[in-house]
């Protein structure tokens, strides 16, 4: 007969199983990814992960929540750390190419790859949409400062594409290791001319 799992003993397996299904999605692409080998990663039988979770949507559902909330948390701290729009705005950018240079498995998850049947998994909505909202928090700073006009939103998607995409340069190795730190200071302040209220 199988013991009582308490909440840390489920607790601590999800997050074994999520940290072994970060790497192998991101390296394998979860079609790739099997529930067998996830298991076999752990150490426990091919049955032991349905314990914990319904299938393997379930398990890329629950890592790519966890991976926008860690980013979420890294981004809205460096933002509340910082005084002025101007210095906000770089600590933020800073926080953002750091977390996905540190850990590039969660941010290919995050941005790579679509969710099927999103609606089933509601964290990872509310998730999602709280790093999204990162992108706009320190654009806010900046209009209610006077650096910037503009939409937000529109502003924060122009912003998230540019570093997003010195980013993904910089993980397929198509930068020196590192650069997309130079490029988006680069960027940053070119974007920020190009908002900037008109006198």
């Amino acid at each position: 007969m199988p013991r009582v799992l308490s909440d840390t003993d489920v607790a601590d397996f999800r997050d074994r199983l999520c940290e072994a299904a970060e790497r192998l999605f991101a390296e394998r692409g979860p079609d790739a990814v099997t529930m067998r080998q996830l298991a076999s990663e752990l150490g426990v039988s091919p049955m032991t992960p349905y314990r914990y979770f319904e299938d393997k949507e379930d398990i890329l559902a629950a890592v790519r929540a966890n991976g926008f909330t860690r980013f979420a948390q890294e981004l809205e701290t460096a933002r509340a750390k910082a005084k002025g729009a101007p210095a906000i705005g770089a600590a933020v950018g800073e926080a953002y190419v750091a977390f996905a240079l540190e850990h590039p498995h969660a941010y290919k998850l995050m941005f790579d790859f679509n969710q099927p049947h999103v609606d089933k998994y509601p964290e990872l909505v509310a998730a999602g949409q709280r790093a999204q909202k990162t992108m706009t928090g320190y654009i806010e700073d900046a209009l209610k400062e006077g650096l910037m006009a503009g939409d937000p939103q529109q502003i924060g998607l122009m912003f998230w594409a540019a570093i997003h995409g010195a980013v993904i340069l910089d993980l397929a190795g198509m930068l020196p290791p590192g650069a997309s730190r130079q490029v988006f200071k680069g960027l940053h302040t070119a974007l920020m001319r190009g908002v900037r209220p008109q006198d």
